[in-house]
């Protein structure tokens, strides 16, 4: 699988994978593993099959810090859409990557682009740029999805943000704004259910901020803090498998609820542009 490994002086760690959407597959932060990793690993794109499964494809390949859902259907498979849609682990074109030391704060950074294209006039083409500010602590995605059919498409994104052991551990909280949501109390947990659950994130301003927090050894905590637009981004949703083999929790800034769904068209030529950015710090816990 093709990626471009990212590492910034600051301690952030990550591959971004140009054979998969430019997800980001393994992260680390100052060399603590953040990202869940499937046992299913990395598969080849060659190897995935959507459809299988009754259109459940994308739970034999998911793995890795970030899944873009999308880009027409997110979630569980429907007639004509398999689960989470067409745009996981689809191949990238890379139109650039390296330093970008012509501004205030110097980056490393890459770019690319993904068509999600159908005979009958379906045409959506997603660009993505991914920067990480040098000796920085975080990390920003940056979107761009454009209709280019004649008609209007209905149009949905979906960030799976996938975290796991030692990131993921008894004690993790995660919370909206001043909202506390979930708490994990054991890791794995034989008994828990997994199970998703959206909240509108509207309420909390132009953008919302929704923190994992996890104690670590030393009477410190990491937190990760994921920040994004809610403009275009109006809900979240957080889904957890904690059974044994899976451990996984994931933060996912959406279009719609999970609920009365309705995907707001984007029409002819019109672009839609998403922003994301991630960030992590070591404090004094508070555990």
């Amino acid at each position: 699988m093709a990626a471009l490994a990212f590492s910034n002086g600051g301690g952030l760690d990550f591959w971004a994978l140009a054979d998969r959407s430019l997800d980001i597959g393994p992260l680390w932060w100052k060399g603590m593993p953040v990202a869940w990793q499937s046992m299913a690993g990395f598969r080849s794109p060659h190897l995935h099959h959507p459809e299988e499964d009754d259109g459940r494809g994308y739970s034999r390949t998911n793995s890795g810090f970030l899944v873009t859902c999308g880009l027409d259907h997110f979630r569980q498979p429907v007639l004509g859409h398999p689960m989470h849609g067409r745009l996981p682990f689809t191949p990238a074109r890379v139109t650039a990557h390296g330093e970008d030391w012509n501004r205030s704060e110097p980056v490393l950074f890459c770019e690319g682009e993904v068509m999600q294209f159908r005979s009958g006039g379906e045409a959506l083409r997603l660009k993505r740029r991914i920067e990480a500010p040098i000796g920085g602590n975080r990390m920003r995605i940056h979107d761009v999805v454009t209709n280019l059919a004649n008609d209007p498409i209905p149009q949905a994104s979906l960030y799976h943000i996938n975290f796991g052991y030692p990131t993921l551990a008894p004690g993790s909280s995660v919370s909206l704004g001043s909202r506390k949501l979930i708490e994990v109390k054991a890791l794995p947990d034989p008994s828990s259910t997994s199970e998703s659950v959206s909240y509108p994130a509207d309420g909390e301003g132009a953008r919302a901020v929704c923190r994992l927090t996890t104690p670590v050894a030393n009477g410190t905590s990491l937190e990760v803090s994921v920040n994004f637009d809610t403009s275009t981004l109006p809900h979240l949703q957080l889904w957890h498998d904690l059974h044994p083999h899976a451990c996984v929790l994931a933060i996912e800034p959406c279009t719609s609820a999970k609920v009365n769904s309705i995907e707001k068209p984007l029409g002819s030529g019109e672009s839609r542009a998403y922003s994301i950015e991630i960030s992590f710090k070591h404090m004094t816990s508070s555990f």
